[in-house]
């Protein structure tokens, strides 16, 4: 029966929204969050990037993450410069890694020059930036929960005169470890049909956790031949080969609801279902 079939997210931010996409698919939900996104105390570089914006020193503005674009609009109206900082953005060129970033800024009537195609790696934006002549120009990156160092070194390769980096909140372990620890111990004992990444941070957490309980052996052995895993994209599914984790589903695109309707497809097809 597939509503037995128990899958395990590790997806903390749109924990609930995953959570129904398994069970609309027919099979269990089991939220267990591997990131704890923690704001930082940036109001004073939003600042100074806000007086750059005003002063014509940065021509374009890269945007990684919704969550960041939110973030800053957020640090912006605490500074009461939301205003300024919008009709600034409407003068530069901004690009954007995907479509989260895309739908926030539009909200605000902000226009997006450039964005990366699917899967929105840094890889296709990077091939997106090669079409903008950078050299000599300030560029801003305004990264997720951590820096993207390999854009920021491509960006100085190609000649920027400025690079100013924001960086509005981070990814952290969650500050109750008990239940990572317990999904550990039940992939291991093949207690877990199904384990679903969304991103790179929780494959590192996971594995983190693991080591620290000195089962990160194991639990590579377990995901490898115990548990389907099912990675969002090619960044995850990178992240675990890293570790020796081969993924059997990868969607064609980046998203969860094809992650986990592919899953799902996966697992009707194995025999016994």
């Amino acid at each position: 029966m597939m509503n037995s079939v128990k899958i395990a997210s590790l997806e903390a931010r749109m924990s609930s929204e995953m959570a129904d996409l398994i069970r609309r698919h027919g099979g269990t939900p089991y939220s267990v969050p591997a990131v704890r996104e923690v704001a930082l105390d940036c109001r004073s570089e939003v600042a100074l990037f806000l007086d750059h914006l005003l002063q014509n020193r940065l021509q374009a503005v890269i945007f990684l993450t919704g969550v960041g674009v939110k973030a800053l609009f957020k640090e912006a109206e605490a500074l009461a410069r939301l205003p300024e900082l919008l009709e600034a953005l409407r003068k530069v060129t901004v690009v954007c890694r995907g479509p989260k970033p895309i739908a926030v800024l539009k909200r605000e009537g902000i226009p997006i020059a450039l964005s990366a195609v699917e899967p929105h790696t840094t890889s296709e934006l990077l091939q997106a930036l090669a079409t903008l002549d950078l050299h000599g120009k300030g560029v801003a990156v305004l990264h997720y929960g951590e820096r993207n160092t390999v854009l920021t070194e491509a960006l100085r390769a190609s000649g920027v005169e400025m690079l100013e980096e924001l960086c509005l909140y981070e990814w952290f372990l969650p500050e109750n470890l008990a239940p990572l620890q317990t999904l550990i111990h039940e992939i291991i004992e093949q207690q877990v049909d199904a384990v679903v990444f969304t991103s790179q941070v929780q494959v590192h957490h996971i594995l983190r956790v693991a080591t620290d309980l000195q089962l990160k052996e194991q639990l590579i052995e377990a995901l490898n031949h115990k548990t389907i895993v099912a990675s969002v994209g090619p960044t995850c599914t990178q992240t675990l080969r890293q570790y020796g984790i081969t993924p059997q589903v990868e969607p064609e695109h980046p998203k969860m609801g094809h992650l986990v309707k592919e899953l799902m497809a996966y697992i009707q097809a194995q025999p016994g279902n």
